[in-house]
């Protein structure tokens, strides 16, 4: 048994959720604001003070905390609202236009003005290099003119750039010229696309690169002040792929998703667990709701898009609305509307008596489904007051009066509130749809999970509205994002383009690509102090049919001759396409588009710690 504690951290845009693991193995949790900038610095920081019960001043030390496991929204909020680094993009001479054409892809076809993202990178610098898809050098780097554009853009300001040149993930020489050339004038975060993503498309590739170093710097920041609050204490954070690394190697293109993943891996476990085979995820927390899919294995996506940007990253297969219980409740003057702008930690709902405005959570608590003397009294100016009932039923009478003179028809305000979680629950059945019924899945035999700080206050309604007939709620349903964080494993993913035909001799060259990537991934878990006897492997091809983009994944076998493997992989890419398209083309070839190794050391599972229920266990402390 330790004998020091072990600390949990889901830090989410309005709560931020700690479990403590103390050393007898009993659970203890905790939930503080996220924001509460005259009550603490740092919501994950204050927390772990709490449940130690140190005294103002008292260092949080090494000698009492064996390991901080946590999750974050920083990537993610400074992303959404474009307050990252200010970066440079180095990129061939003739490219600088290429990644905000993009695809040219119109995601709503009818509208008449069309308002793009803002872009991440704030300068172009146009290297005169070109490589050819061989790898022939077509134009020699011009080294003396990016040097003098490199420090003209140091002298402005500039420490981050991202390098993009075409074929770069294959050809690497000019990229790494380039990257020595920005770190001897002295930038701090140089991203280079094939280590960032050593896959094909420009695009995708140079997007990501960029992401990687808008966001890496500003995570850098937050890690460094966190690590430096608990000098010596190992801390390790969630990659939006579900797995846990040192707090030296998380990067910014694997932090967007840092919290959710956790969400799902404590889902999965804690399911399965339960007996419970295929689960779908329903996460509402303050400010979105988190819809995912688990049927005994994690999904995940290669290529995704969050807050206008794509991003090529592996990242756990979540679909998130803005709809939770900060969800503003409004209207407009014609009908009610619910978010999805949101209330946040502060001012809040309501309820919280900090002058916030009417949300879903003031629905809740109007209609009785949350009762103030049951929650924590954290709320108030001075954060030692309990919600206020009062003000949400005054509240929500002027908006019925509102309302009722709008409509010329009487309209009470327990109405207006039921109508509000009416449109809630209906956004949140639509993203559970999107995720299972129009990929082929039935939900009918689904069992739905629900957790985050809302999740219960709805699931029964969204069940009834997919036709589901049995939720499950773990006992650490509240934080279960941050239980997540505990049961995770460490892992490092590679990847590498093959782009070969599914045969034979494309199987042995992924098979030879494979290899190669499990030994650098198996070397990066092993430099964080990880034996390689507890490290498994997991092996996945990207298939494709010959002349389309839709690749998906399936599991490479290693062991099997390559005919009888060949007839393997067909076999279940043709299965999975069916399922997700109702078709297949039998007369198109299909393409091996690239190969990822995932390497794993295994997490905790849930007989290590004290669970309400469980034989012998203790029950879990809310510190509250």
């Amino acid at each position: 048994m330790s004998e020091r504690w072990q600390f949990w951290i889901d830090r989410g845009g309005t709560f931020t959720d700690i479990v403590g693991c103390a050393p007898d193995g009993a659970l203890h949790t905790r939930k503080l604001l996220s924001e509460n900038p005259s009550q603490y610095a740092d919501a994950a920081v204050q927390g772990i003070r709490l449940l130690l019960g140190l005294a103002p001043g008292e260092s949080i030390t090494q000698e009492r905390v064996a390991c901080v496991k946590m999750g974050t929204t920083v990537a993610t909020n400074a992303l959404l609202e474009r307050k990252g680094e200010l970066t440079l993009l180095l990129i061939t001479r003739g490219f600088r236009d290429a990644l905000r054409i993009a695809t040219q892809a119109r995601p709503r076809l009818f509208d008449r003005h069309i308002v793009l993202p803002e872009l991440l990178y704030a300068r172009v610098i146009e290297v005169a290099e070109r490589v050819g898809a061989r790898g022939e050098i077509i134009e020699p780097m011009d080294e003396s003119a990016l040097r003098a554009g490199l420090q003209g853009a140091f002298a402005q300001g500039f420490r981050s750039c991202a390098i993009v040149f075409l074929h770069g993930y294959r050809y690497v020489r000019h990229e790494l010229a380039a990257e020595g050339m920005a770190r001897q004038i002295g930038f701090t975060q140089i991203s280079v696309s094939h280590r960032v993503s050593p896959l094909m498309k420009l695009v995708p590739r140079g997007d990501t690169t960029v992401v990687d170093a808008y966001l890496s710097p500003i995570l850098r920041r937050y890690v460094d002040r966190v690590a430096h609050l608990m000098p010596g204490v190992p801390l390790f954070f969630m990659q939006s792929s579900g797995g846990l690394t040192q707090a030296h190697h998380f990067q910014g293109k694997d932090a967007i998703l840092s919290g959710p993943a956790g969400g799902i891996v404590g889902m999965a476990r804690t399911a399965q667990a339960a007996g419970h085979a295929k689960v779908i995820g329903f996460d509402m927390g303050g400010t979105s709701t988190d819809v995912s899919h688990f049927a005994g294995e994690y999904e995940r996506a290669f290529d995704t898009e969050v807050g206008g940007v794509r991003v090529r990253a592996p990242m756990m297969s979540i679909h998130s609305i803005a709809a939770g219980g900060g969800s503003i409740v409004r209207f407009d003057g014609a009908r009610l509307r619910v978010g999805p702008e949101s209330a946040g930690a502060n001012p809040g709902p309501a309820c919280y008596r900090r002058l916030g405005p009417l949300t879903i959570t003031d629905a809740n608590v109007l209609l009785g489904r949350i009762q103030p003397e049951f929650f924590p009294r954290v709320f108030g100016p001075d954060a030692d007051e309990p919600l206020e009932a009062g003000v949400v039923a005054r509240r929500f009478a002027e908006l019925a009066q509102r309302m009722t003179l709008a409509a010329g028809n009487p309209i009470s305000p327990d109405q207006v509130a039921s109508g509000a979680l009416q449109i809630a629950v209906g956004s949140m059945a639509n993203a559970v749809k999107r995720i299972s019924v129009m990929r082929g899945y039935d939900v009918s035999g689904y069992t739905l999970q629900c957790f985050g700080g809302a999740g219960g206050q709805h699931a029964c309604l969204v069940a009834d509205a997919l036709g589901m007939t049995r939720v499950f709620i773990h006992p650490l349903a509240g934080v279960l994002s941050a239980y997540g964080m505990g049961l995770a494993d460490q892992i490092a993913i590679r990847e590498s383009v093959v782009e070969r035909d599914l045969d034979e001799p494309g199987l042995l060259e992924a098979r030879r690509r494979a290899l190669g990537l499990q030994i650098d991934a198996g070397a990066e878990l092993e430099a964080q102090g990880l034996s390689s006897a507890v490290l498994r492997s997991v092996t996945r091809v990207q298939i494709r049919y010959q002349g389309t983009d839709t690749a998906l994944a399936c599991e490479l076998p290693l062991r099997d001759t390559p005919t009888e493997a060949v007839a393997q992989i067909r076999g279940v890419f043709e299965d999975s396409y069916r399922r997700r398209f109702a078709f297949l083309m039998p007369n198109q070839s299909l393409v091996i588009e690239s190969v990822s190794v995932e390497c794993i050391a295994p997490g905790k599972d849930e007989r290590g710690v004290h669970l309400p229920g469980a034989a012998g266990a203790g029950e879990v402390a809310p510190s509250a």
